[in-house]
């Protein structure tokens, strides 16, 4: 499944300053991560959002929000925004709350290369 570059290039503008924002393909798709942790992503048209718990219950409530599913089974502080919940200032709005709160989790350390890598 292709995702729409369009958005993922918006995403990349909002975090244009965050020195410490990587992209990665995964889900298809490409996730914008934060010091090892995603905080948004892009699968399909969607905008995949990880947000606390409590934070995730809430944005439910709103328009073109909904529970990831992904694998079939909702994840937790996960949810998609559909195309028609992102424009004007919506989309920086979820990808600031998504970086502000990976920014209160412990830094991942990297993975040490196994010997046949």
């Amino acid at each position: 499944m292709a995702y729409d570059e369009a958005l993922a290039e918006r995403i990349a503008a909002v975090f244009f300053d965050e020195p410490e924002m990587t992209s990665k393909k995964m889900f298809g798709g490409i996730a914008f991560m934060v010091d090892g942790h995603m905080a948004v992503g892009v699968v399909g048209d969607d905008l995949l959002v990880r947000l606390s718990p409590d934070e995730a219950e809430q944005a439910l409530k709103r328009k073109h929000v909904r529970q990831m599913d992904f694998t079939g089974r909702p994840m937790k502080g996960y949810v998609y925004v559909a195309a028609a919940g992102l424009r004007g200032k919506a989309l920086e709005m979820w990808v600031r709350t998504a970086r502000d709160f990976v920014a209160t989790l412990p830094r991942k350390v990297p993975k040490r290369p196994r010997a046949s890598e």
